[in-house]
């Protein structure tokens, strides 16, 4: 894993439909109206935040978070949407030993079933395996979230088990999760096939 190159900036990475790049101050509003919607937060271990200011200085956690070299979160912008912010994807939880890292994603709830997360995931995924060399990436997904597991089938993920009582989500507690793995080599299989 090219881990330099991982943390040397935030690219803008394009789609057919949507743009990934970092999230600025001048997102705060459409940030906001992200992460104080309860129901995008049912199957994730975030807790929604009810204030303004909070999400304002997430913009910088996020810059401090990129720096340390602990996580990268790029902000999806729909074309359908005048190219605003309608969501996050973010790679974490980096493992150089065996080339691995974990992905998670969220939209706002009005650009649920467009297509738009199965979006994000293949971009991120083919910039992972192409340019930053990654192994293996993973995605934790809660029993119940159907759409998630649908999005990682879609790009080729394999459901590789459940856990149960095996994390422990803020605002959700002891969590039962399916793991979701794609390798590199069946990426690229699946790209020649």
């Amino acid at each position: 894993m090219n881990i330099e190159l991982l943390f040397s900036e935030i690219p803008k990475l394009q789609g057919e439909n949507i743009i990934l790049k970092s999230v600025e101050d001048k997102d705060v509003e459409e940030l906001f109206s992200i992460y104080s919607n309860e129901e995008i937060f049912i199957y994730c271990g975030i807790i929604p935040k009810k204030n303004k200011n909070t999400v304002k200085n997430m913009v910088g956690h996020f810059g401090r978070d990129f720096n340390k070299k602990d996580k990268v979160k790029w902000g999806i912008y729909s074309e359908n949407n005048g190219f605003k912010l309608v969501g996050i994807i973010d790679v974490f939880n980096i493992n150089q030993r065996v080339d691995m890292l974990t992905l998670g994603y969220f939209l706002e709830e009005k650009s649920w079933g467009k297509g738009i997360a199965t979006e994000a995931v293949s971009i991120i995924v083919s910039y992972l395996f192409e340019h930053i060399n990654v192994n293996r990436i993973n995605a934790e997904v809660m029993l119940d979230n159907n759409p998630s597991k649908n999005v990682l089938m879609k790009n080729g993920f394999l459901k590789e088990g459940t856990i149960r009582q095996g994390n422990f989500w803020p605002g959700k507690g002891i969590v039962d999760l399916e793991y979701y793995g794609l390798l590199k080599e069946d990426y690229l299989k699946n790209r020649r096939g």
